[in-house]
């Protein structure tokens, strides 16, 4: 197969998630060990760090990559779901897999994928695990998909396990309570595995202590014993001061410059220090990786400027907690009038996301082309039930197009609600 013909063979026979949603998950780790014995089991053939949460394992493992990457470590990267190439998810020192090794496998690999029938994602992390072993990486830094008990990336054994935070997303599968969130985040705590928990929250931290003594695996809650303040936007970068350790404090510019990064760069800060004995780390290559991260790993979507006058910033934030820290660090800007370019998918509650959003902002309301976006009409009517107002257009670009063409040079424009919504942007 030519690598358009792969993909489409994937997408058309194997069920995939950013399609029809939960419809597609298949419950268990049973079909990617049965791919992973069958391939070899290349996830034991490389060391791995693996990061979990509800929101930041994005930043976070990109954030640890780049680090590693800076140190000098040949280092994969696996994260999902990609904005516009299907070979983002799979990283080694920022460059992507190439196309042709993505058709080679599936070509290869074809009779294995109809005798096991698995997900879109379980192939996905079958192909990832067997390119990292085969690539020879130094470390893999392997994102969760969903939850992490059951995700198909937790049949590995990491040096460490990191979850970011909890928060409700996902409730239809997680559970409708922040413990029993954290009880499915808590299934990627392995036997004698340290792990590093990013954010401290009284509901969910003995979840993940009962969990930690049951496993017998050294527990840390990152924000317990890194102190970091937020300075603000400078020359392009989120300034912050860290104090760790009782040590002076250290002055970082981050490259991703939301607010909301000083609670994931207190978690990568943490898990650099507990695994400093397995891949000594420098200040200056800590420092350049969580300044130089976009360039470092290619990552896209994250409070990112994409233009001035006015300034257009697009985050791919689509849950509760996501928008809410969202809006803090909006919040914290100068500007004349917030236009919000915005599309969701239709099993988010739209209208609890919409209350996380300012009711005077101007809004654009807009669509992806997957199936599983809501269509804008639906959800512009439910933004005037919350007297949240704007117009309807057809795609992002569209609504983008108009904003712009409404907005002063002191306006600021926000494209967010959906990874979909934001892969769509042509100025990306």
């Amino acid at each position: 197969m030519q690598y358009s013909e792969a993909l489409d063979y994937l997408y058309s026979r194997l069920p995939v998630y950013h399609r029809i949603g939960p419809k597609a998950i298949k419950p268990g780790l049973t079909n990617t060990l049965r791919l992973c014995a069958a391939l070899g089991n290349p996830q034991h053939k490389f060391k791995s760090i693996h990061v979990g949460g509800t929101n930041g394992k994005g930043s976070t493992a990109h954030m640890l990559a780049a680090v590693y990457q800076a140190a000098g470590y040949r280092v994969g990267l696996y994260t999902s779901p990609h904005l516009r190439s299907f070979t983002e998810r799979i990283r080694i020192n920022g460059q992507p897999i190439d196309e042709e090794d993505v058709a080679d496998f599936v070509t290869s690999q074809q009779a294995l994928i109809e005798s096991v029938e698995p997900s879109f994602f379980e192939v996905t992390v079958a192909l990832a695990f067997l390119y990292f072993a085969y690539q020879e990486v130094d470390v893999a830094v392997i994102e969760v998909g969903l939850g992490g008990r059951l995700d198909s990336t937790n049949v590995i054994t990491p040096a460490a396990s990191v979850i970011t935070n909890i928060g409700f997303d996902h409730m239809d599968i997680l559970g409708d309570t922040l413990p029993a969130i954290a009880a499915e985040k808590a299934g990627i705590i392995k036997t004698g595995i340290p792990v590093i928990i990013g954010e401290t929250h009284p509901e969910t931290e003995p979840v993940f202590r009962s969990k930690a003594t049951q496993e017998a695996a050294p527990i840390t809650f990152a924000d317990q014993q890194v102190r970091v303040q937020d300075q603000g936007l400078f020359t392009g970068f989120r300034q912050v001061l860290v104090s760790q350790d009782g040590e002076s404090d250290s002055r970082f510019e981050l490259g991703l410059t939301g607010g909301y990064q000083r609670h994931n760069l207190a978690a990568v800060l943490a898990t650099v220090d507990t695994l400093q004995s397995v891949w000594p780390v420098s200040t200056e290559a800590l420092q350049r990786g969580v300044r130089e991260v976009v360039t470092l790993t290619g990552l896209k979507g994250r409070f990112q400027l994409l233009s001035e006058e006015p300034r257009v910033f697009v985050d791919t934030a689509h849950n509760k907690p996501g928008l809410e820290a969202l809006m803090e660090t909006v919040s914290s800007l100068s500007f004349d009038n917030l236009r919000i370019v915005m599309g969701v998918v239709a099993d988010k509650a739209a209208s609890s996301l919409l209350l996380t959003l300012p009711s005077s902002a101007i809004y654009y309301f807009c669509q992806a082309s997957s199936p599983r976006s809501l269509p804008a009409i639906l959800l512009q009517a439910e933004a005037a039930e919350v007297a949240r107002f704007g117009e309807v257009y057809s795609d992002v670009n569209i609504a983008l197009d108009a904003a712009r063409l409404d907005a002063q040079a002191n306006d600021v424009i926000l494209i967010t609600g959906s990874n979909y919504v934001v892969a769509e942007l042509i100025d990306l």
